[in-house]
């Protein structure tokens, strides 16, 4: 039996985060995954294989549409999917093989296998028992089944079997209006699939600032995007390598069905904690296998921790990130934080979205009073010099104090532009604080300096 100070349960971005950062700080870990490789959804079936095949067909599309316009003339390019699959696995190989190579230069510890749980301090991983004085379960999020609906990961896939389908579909329904939905829907819109989106809700992207929502739906539309809202799926069937949505809107209780070569579930993620033994272990849990965690990541059995996606939150592999770097600080017998109020949130299609602090509705719903400060990328010229043109900045900052409360941007680079405000704001910055700091010409980042200027005076180019 090996003994640790510290246990890591999962080798996902909060799990080797906290993983490395308890050694850099002198505790001898171990991580326990049960993968071939390290990185978890995010790495080897969620966040970067999308992002590849995302650049991948981003690049397509500019080549169909806007080379023409730049004197790029010629045959656009023909695509080779197996080649473009094969892209994506190599970024996803040359990271795996990173964390590999930091666990070894940190000297961690990789328990290979599935870990359980069987007593406080002990984590069983196959037939061997490990002790440690800290565990802390990393173990993160699964897609959501909807009920009634069986995946294949073939026809009917979730966003794993979506990264890999054996051939470019004609048609694709997306059940899902949210992040995973959109961005794999794009990269299938732009290598010429007809994509249907059907959503539940009245509004794609639940819990976006509703100015940049109806505008990001308009944008979409307009690429080729078909978008069903309102409508509860009640089945998806299989005949003769096709598929068949149902669906009854909301409004009026109608049925329709769509038929489509392929269709992605994309309702959302849930907590991946089964066989970890908890309820045996006393852990207290909340709703959806979800853990519930105090101030500082410990359970209700003391010396056991949880981060990520497995707790309250959003489910993003950032925020899985700073929870692992706290977690390991308070190990070390420091002070770790999460400030959940500067968390981003970005969707990778084109243009990107990207938001981080309030939304409008939220600031009417706590009656804060607020001032808006906004600009169109229409008024950037670097913006336009790439064709990329649609999309503002919106700057929410309090009316009285001028501090800013959020910021939601649809435009180009928005998910490295929110950047700038997610520092301002760590400092409780003003949005005069922004307007009177000297951005590069031309950048797009003018555009969140000109929407800084819109809470003041006003905007120079709009």
């Amino acid at each position: 039996m090996a003994e640790f100070d510290v246990i890591v349960i999962g080798g996902g971005p909060g799990g080797y985060v906290c993983a490395i950062h308890c050694a850099q700080l002198g505790l001898k870990t171990a991580c326990v995954e049960g993968r071939e490789t390290l990185g978890g959804t995010c790495l080897n079936v969620g966040c970067i294989p999308s992002k590849a095949l995302l650049n991948a067909t981003h690049h397509l599309h500019e080549a169909e549409h806007n080379f023409a316009k730049m004197g790029l003339k010629g045959k656009s390019p023909s695509v080779d999917w197996d080649q473009m699959k094969a892209y994506k696995q190599d970024v996803v190989d040359g990271n795996t093989k990173g964390i590999e190579f930091l666990f070894k230069k940190n000297k961690i510890t990789w328990l290979k296998g599935w870990g359980s749980i069987p007593e406080a301090g002990k984590v069983k991983v196959g037939d061997e028992v490990h002790s440690a004085k800290s565990i802390v379960i990393a173990t993160g999020s699964e897609p959501a089944a909807l009920p009634g609906i069986e995946v294949d990961e073939k026809t009917v896939v979730t966003s794993t079997g979506a990264l890999s389908l054996g051939k470019i579909p004609k048609s694709l329904v997306v059940i899902g209006a949210g992040v995973i939905g959109l961005e794999m829907g794009s990269v299938y819109q732009r290598l010429g699939a007809k994509v249907t989106v059907v959503e539940y809700l009245e509004a794609i992207t639940p819990g976006m600032d509703g100015e940049i929502a109806k505008n990001f739906q308009k944008i979409l539309t307009k690429q080729g995007f078909e978008f069903v809202l309102g409508a509860a799926v009640s089945g998806v069937t299989q005949k003769n390598g096709k598929a068949s949505v149902t669906y009854k809107l909301r409004k009026d209780d109608s049925e329709a069905t769509i038929e489509a070569d392929a269709v992605l579930v994309a309702t959302g993620r849930r907590a991946f904690t089964e066989g970890l033994g908890l309820e045996g272990l006393g852990v207290e849990m909340l709703p959806r296998g979800v853990v519930k965690v105090d101030g500082h990541f410990q359970t209700s059995v003391k010396g056991v921790y949880a981060i990520g996606d497995c707790i309250p939150g959003p489910m993003l592999a950032h925020k899985a990130e700073d929870e692992g770097m706290a977690v390991a600080e308070i190990l070390a017998g420091k002070h770790g934080h999460v400030n959940y109020g500067v968390i981003p949130g970005v969707i990778y299609t084109t243009p990107e979205v990207a938001s981080v602090g309030q939304t409008e509705e939220q600031l009417k719903e706590a009656g804060r009073a607020y001032k808006v400060g906004k600009f169109p990328f229409m008024g950037n010229a670097r913006a336009k010099a790439v064709f990329q043109a649609e999309g503002f900045v919106k700057l929410l900052a309090d009316k009285e104090t001028d501090r800013i409360l959020g910021c939601h941007i649809i435009g180009p680079g928005a998910g490295d532009l929110i950047h700038e405000v997610c520092v301002a704001m760590e400092f409780g910055a003003s949005a005069q604080d922004l307007a009177l700091t000297c951005h590069a010409h031309p950048t797009y980042s003018e555009a969140v300096r000109e929407a800084a200027l819109a809470c003041g005076d006003g905007a120079i180019h709009a």
